[in-house]
């Protein structure tokens, strides 16, 4: 894939692992958090990552990816994405936990948003929907090369074929594999709750959870 610029919006569990790989292939990574690049300085020195305002992280970045909680989204700065190479892929690892965290999203659910629709809509840019039910240690623990028989699968939705193929790329580069979860409006199919979230298999059943979800929000995650 070559070396490319990316751009992390999140510092946590996810975001710190998927720093912590991509700097290890040789990605040149920036990495923000709400905090500020000061509360970033031991991530940085471990990882070889520049720590910047979340305002910078998009800068000249072929990937941005934004994992940050639901509710967090409305205040990222406007124009965040600014500054971002032509055709940025954006990847929203984002999930709606309600009644756990996020309290009530109106337009999750009344308008029946998909939880990336939503954040989209807030970002102003397409997104490309992953990792989000990803436990975060397997990003450091369970790569596998490309063949193995115990190479796990994650479903990846979007609605921009190019930065999904980008994405996908990425995610084949960190040593998984992916499946084509459809659009952003089919990606209640890997929300929380669904038979994919938090799956640790490969291409089959990954493609057979997807088909088994339903699309009725569960209680658990209604506000």
């Amino acid at each position: 894939m070559g070396i490319m610029k990316i751009g992390i919006i999140g510092a946590g569990n996810i975001g710190g692992n998927l720093t912590r790989r991509l700097t290890a292939l040789g990605h040149d990574v920036s990495v923000a958090n709400s905090r500020g690049p000061h509360t970033l300085t031991a991530l940085a020195e471990e990882t070889g990552a520049t720590p910047v305002p979340v305002e910078e992280a998009a800068r000249g970045a072929e990937i941005v990816v934004v994992t940050v909680p639901q509710k967090r989204v409305p205040d990222l700065p406007s124009g965040v994405l600014d500054g971002a190479a032509e055709g940025v892929a954006v990847i929203d690892t984002g999930n709606y936990y309600p009644q756990q965290r996020d309290g009530r999203i109106a337009g999750i659910e009344d308008e029946g948003l998909t939880e990336s629709r939503w954040t989209e809509r807030h970002l102003g840019h397409p997104v490309i929907k992953a990792f989000n039910g990803t436990y975060a240690q397997d990003i450091l623990d369970r790569p596998r090369p490309a063949g193995a028989p115990d190479r796990m699968a994650l479903p990846v939705a979007g609605d921009d074929e190019a930065a999904k193929t980008k994405v996908r790329a990425l995610i084949d580069e960190l040593g998984f594999d992916t499946v084509d979860a459809g659009g952003i409006d089919d990606s209640w199919r890997q929300q929380p709750d669904t038979p994919v979230y938090g799956l640790r298999e490969g291409v089959d059943g990954v493609t057979k959870a997807l088909a088994e979800a339903s699309p009725e929000r569960p209680a658990a995650f209604r506000g």
